[in-house]
């Protein structure tokens, strides 16, 4: 899709995020906000239909960022695209701003989901989207969740709901830095046995992100694995 503004170099996002971890209190995160920096980017430079102007817009893609731990990335992304200035970004988790340790829905532009609490966004993901297609939407829904957070039996009762809703608007991305204490090894194959059209992807490589995230099918939800760690 079209960009409405021409995207920053990868170094100059990554700096910001840098400068943005530099936050008052304990659970800062930020090897989670490393982690997540590039699939990010490429969701919002280049994937997910929305309108930095009008967050409401009705025929804007969804994102919930169900790993809410340490957002500074996923602020830092959702500034340089225009949801808000870049002026807040020092203030994160500091008193009395809106860009707390956790993403508040209510406080930040572009946030469609308060999440912090793990193993609930893929839930409310595929409600999202099974309520998106009751109105005949096109818009997607992308869920972003950690390795780990899978070990969060909540998910997989939404991992084996949404392919018997054939909830093909529903997109998973899970996070892989290897840091589960369940082995799920191999996790696309996992997720493939439950009925998604799952496959893993370098973590940091762009346009094997992109590929992946863009990538539709008629009848079932789409799961990408971004291995953060690949060899």
């Amino acid at each position: 899709m079209a960009i409405d503004s021409p995207p920053q170099s990868s170094e100059s996002r990554a700096e910001i995020v840098r400068l943005a971890a530099l936050a008052t209190g304990d659970e800062k995160h930020e090897a989670s906000s490393y982690s997540t920096l590039d699939a990010l980017t490429v969701l919002y430079e280049r994937v997910l239909r929305v309108r930095p102007a009008e967050p409401g817009w009705p025929g804007r893609d969804r994102f919930i960022l169900s790993k809410g731990h340490g957002p500074a990335a996923y602020y830092a992304v959702l500034a340089w695209r225009g949801f808000f200035p870049e002026q807040w970004l020092p203030t994160f988790m500091h008193s009395g701003t809106r860009l707390g340790g956790h993403p508040d829905r209510l406080l930040v532009p572009g946030v469609e989901a308060s999440t912090g609490s793990l193993g609930h966004g893929l839930a409310m993901g595929a409600g999202v989207a099974l309520t998106l297609r009751a109105r005949g939407s096109d818009s997607r829904t992308v869920v972003m969740t950690g390795d780990a957070e899978l070990n969060e039996g909540s998910n997989w009762e939404a991992i084996l709901l949404a392919p018997v809703l054939r909830l093909a608007n529903l997109t998973l991305v899970v996070i892989d830095n290897h840091t589960s204490s369940v082995p799920l090894v191999p996790l696309d194959g996992k997720l493939a046995a439950f009925g998604w059209a799952a496959e893993t992807v370098d973590g940091r490589d762009h346009p094997a992100l992109e590929r992946a995230l863009r990538r539709r099918t008629d009848d079932r939800p789409i799961a990408v694995v971004a291995d953060v760690e690949a060899q």
